[in-house]
């Protein structure tokens, strides 16, 4: 699990990666302005656990990378090299992926809602008419 955190031009954004069963989630969190240590923390204990057990997306295939020991030096630099990178593609595809499945959740849940209320509205129509057949 990763937790990158950057400034998109207006806001503090957090971008947390997981990889679970071969496929990677991702979850964007705005902080609003700029993060503090205690900021940090109270999301990574509070918010981020509740972010991780209401996800329902998918997640996108990930072939997992073994490594042995890693020299300190060079994983410095890698450290440095994804600090400058910032949030990789397949971040990004996940998150695409997750906002995607949200619509069409939304979309079926509109949809759902709408033909209720049709019906509702039928049925009240229904019964007016019914109501000045007898002339009440």
């Amino acid at each position: 699990m990763t937790l990158t955190i950057y400034h998109d031009g207006k806001y503090w954004v957090g971008i947390v990666e997981v990889v679970e069963k071969g496929k990677l989630k991702a979850f964007r969190h705005v902080f609003g302005t700029e993060p503090k240590e205690e900021d940090i923390l109270l999301f990574i204990h509070g918010s981020l656990s509740r972010l991780l057990d209401e996800s329902s997306q998918p997640g996108v295939g990930v072939a997992a990378k073994k490594r042995g020991p890693i020299n300190p030096k060079r994983l410095q630099r890698l450290a440095a090299k994804e600090m400058k990178k910032g949030i990789s593609t397949k971040a990004q595809e996940a998150m695409k992926e997750a906002l995607e499945h949200k619509k069409v959740q939304a979309r079926i849940e509109n949809r759902i809602e709408r033909d209720r209320l049709q019906q509702l509205k039928y049925e009240k129509k229904k019964q007016k008419a019914k109501a000045r057949h007898r002339g009440k």
